[in-house]
């Protein structure tokens, strides 16, 4: 009985799988005017996840992407700075009095 019910579920599975999807209108065109901004390929486009520029005007557009860009160099400097420490590399001179930074 319980071997007769697994094939019929198995067999529904398969039937499911192959039958065709109900298709919905999803519109792709954006609210923003941003389409055409530097970055925007294909296919995702101009790509805002978290809608931070919901209904937003070429000032915020242009303040977000300048603080991207201060982020991502900042981030390059954290990474440099990492694999130069790592490297073994220290400053010379104390950063306190008696306290080298190679003790740190």
């Amino acid at each position: 009985m319980f071997a007769k019910l697994v094939v019929i579920l198995a067999f529904i599975a398969n039937v499911a799988a192959f039958s065709p999807i109900a298709s919905r209108k999803v519109s792709t065109s954006l609210k923003m005017g941003f389409e055409d901004a530097i970055g925007a390929q294909a296919p995702l486009g101009f790509w805002d996840p978290l809608g931070l520029l919901k209904d937003a005007d070429q000032a915020r557009f242009d303040r977000l992407r300048y603080v991207e860009t201060k982020h991502g160099r900042i981030s390059m400097l954290a990474i440099l700075g990492h694999l130069v420490t790592s490297a073994g590399v220290r400053l010379p001179g104390e950063i306190a009095y008696g306290v080298p930074f190679s003790s740190v």
